[in-house]
């Protein structure tokens, strides 16, 4: 089995002289979960209606699934699941209504689905309540429930915690990394929430203009916007001695202008600082450092970090 899902090669969507999609070239692996960032008009929608043959790009490939294929055949969309823009939802009906149409129109086998997805969303005691009278973030955990009907091997969310209160933003994290941990699932999401991105995720696609301007991991990311505490003193030798014994995790790091970087302390700050007091070590400069996510995410988009 191919460990690629998706394989775009110069995709490009054009609206008449305006590009929302151009030359993007994407390889999205098994089980993963890939976070869609950019800002309104960047191409995050059209990307994810393109990729889920809801719109037909105006030139370049999509391979799905390792089909060989450049343009998705129907057996291999009907492998994905889509939640874009608001849920294709009918007001009158009650969840449990919504899903057995939406069963029945994809052709899925066992009404038991129904049920266990609607419980899996927190929405399992929704009873005769119909779906114009929902919140709008039960209107959301519903259009999820819906993506997972046919049991999709690529799960497209656009803004999927949108509406959501902060329990329901952890519950649906939580659901993200399960169904591709526990089930192999790849999920594309995007987001304009990036600190809850960042705990999802384990790559990220940064886009702007229709481009792609950075893929990265995890890993890579979080070695971008590590923060740190800087510290500078007199006696650069016996401050590095005094915080390699008294914080042996803490891997100070001297730089070329002799100050001193710890990292993974940004948040002791004071407790650093009272313990070189206490060992007489008297600083000349502490300060916090690290890039945050958005500034990142501004420099590389090129926009104004200020």
């Amino acid at each position: 089995m191919s460990e690629d899902v998706l394989v775009t090669r110069d995709l490009t969507k054009r609206y008449g002289n305006h590009a929302a999609v151009q030359s993007m070239n994407l390889r999205l692996q098994r089980g993963r979960i890939y976070g869609l960032i950019g800002r309104n008009g960047a191409g995050k929608t059209t990307l994810m209606r393109l990729v889920s043959g809801l719109s037909i790009p105006t030139s370049g490939a999509i391979e799905l699934f390792g089909s060989g294929q450049d343009t998705p055949q129907q057996e291999d969309l009907a492998r994905i699941g889509t939640l874009i823009e608001a849920p294709s939802l009918h007001g009158g009906m009650t969840a449990r209504q919504n899903m057995h149409l939406h069963r029945l129109m994809r052709g899925v086998p066992g009404g038991d689905r129904e049920g266990e997805l609607l419980e899996l969303v927190g929405l399992g005691e929704t009873g005769r309540k119909r779906v114009k009278d929902f919140s709008l973030g039960m209107r959301q955990r519903l259009g999820i429930a819906l993506a997972l009907i046919a049991d999709p091997e690529l799960l497209v969310l656009d803004e999927p915690v949108n509406g959501l209160d902060p329990l329901g933003v952890v519950e649906v994290r939580r659901l993200v990394r399960d169904l591709a941990t526990e089930r192999g699932i790849t999920v594309l999401i995007s987001s304009h929430n990036l600190p809850e991105l960042f705990q999802t995720a384990s790559d990220y696609i940064i886009v702007e203009a229709g481009e792609v301007r950075m893929t990265l991991t995890l890993d890579e990311l979080e070695a971008q916007t590590q923060q740190y505490l800087e510290l500078a003193a007199e006696d650069t030798e016996r401050l590095v001695t005094v915080l390699e014994r008294e914080f042996p995790e803490a891997d100070p790091r001297v730089m070329p202008d002799r100050t001193v970087r710890l990292p993974h302390h940004a948040e002791q700050a004071e407790q650093v600082l009272r313990t070189l007091v206490s060992a007489d070590v008297w600083l000349t400069r502490l300060a916090r450092e690290g890039e945050s996510l958005e500034s990142f995410f501004l420099s590389v988009i090129g926009g104004d970090r200020s």
